[in-house]
């Protein structure tokens, strides 16, 4: 049976409206009118001989069955856009794009990455923050920072570090809460929680560290969950509360006096952060330079 595909531009509508559940949102994304978005879904719609919009009110909003038929949708989307992107960091002024997690580009590497600027003085670089992992075939002339078990997609990689947790504070914070520096005391204490989603399930949250500390847990609701270390870092120098954080992540903030270390006990992260690249990445003298440089970044001492 051979299978007839709607038409392009009629998935690329759909694909938009998906993201936002928004006809007039949809229009100003893609320059168009209310009524030629209408009039696309219109033509999906007759094309699959399922309705996929519900009107709520003044809201529209998908069908379960037009949800799932977005996600996949959505993905064939993304792929394309991946694969622009790719091409056009090939033919601009970039010579070296990093891929990472965003905590990880911004606390890990970010505070280092001059040190590699110093060096080659010339090479132009690219940070992509994002949780998001790259298509392993399109990775090409980029690097990936990522960690765990995600790594495993990729056809090359290489293990940088495993990190290790415990619990920080704002300065003022600890004056104003002096028995936070006892472990079996930080339960009570206003906490920020850190949620990396499901994904990420075994990423240690403070009730880890409490745990393994032999303290009881928490019976406070945490006052924030971040999907992002470095916003639970911020919320933490905001004198918020207590939040686990990872070593990596934290120096910087300690050296400056911004956060202060509660306990010399840590816990261990289940597994290390990766460098990942594809078959073509070491072609490119500069990410050849790289990899060199950070591969014995990770050996220097407090690196």
């Amino acid at each position: 049976m051979k299978t007839q595909l709607p038409p392009l531009r009629a998935l690329h509508v759909f694909d938009v409206f998906g993201r936002h559940q928004s006809v007039a949102t949809t229009a100003r994304a893609l320059g168009v009118t209310p009524g030629a978005v209408s009039q696309q879904l219109k033509i999906l719609e007759e094309h699959l001989g399922t309705a996929l919009v519900l009107k709520e009110g003044r809201r529209a909003a998908l069908t379960p069955f037009a949800m799932q038929y977005h996600r996949d949708i959505a993905q064939g989307f993304d792929a394309l856009r991946q694969a622009q992107q790719v091409f056009e960091r090939q033919n601009s002024d970039i010579d070296l794009t990093l891929s990472g997690l965003p905590t990880l580009l911004l606390k890990w590497l970010n505070p280092k990455i001059h040190r590699f600027q110093a060096e080659t003085g010339t090479v132009a670089l690219r940070l992509d923050a994002t949780h998001a992992e790259p298509d392993p075939k399109l990775l090409g002339q980029m690097f990936r920072l990522t960690y765990g078990a995600a790594a495993e997609h990729f056809s090359h990689r290489r293990a940088l570090f495993t990190d290790h947790c415990f619990p920080v504070c704002a300065p003022e914070f600890l004056q104003q809460n002096p028995q936070a520096n006892s472990a079996s005391a930080l339960s009570e204490m206003p906490w920020i929680d850190i949620d990396w989603g499901p994904a990420y399930d075994t990423v240690p949250r403070l009730g880890d560290w409490l745990a393994a500390q032999g303290s009881a847990p928490s019976r406070r609701k945490p006052v924030s969950v971040h999907s992002l270390s470095s916003l639970a870092l911020e919320a933490a120098i905001a004198g918020q509360g207590i939040a686990l954080a990872q070593a990596s992540f934290v120096a910087l903030d300690l050296e400056l006096g911004r956060l202060v270390r509660l306990s010399d006990q840590v816990l261990p992260m289940p597994e290390p952060y990766y460098i990942c690249w594809g078959k073509s990445t070491l072609n490119n003298p500069n990410a050849r330079g790289f990899l060199n440089w950070l591969l014995a970044e990770v050996e220097r001492p407090h690196a």
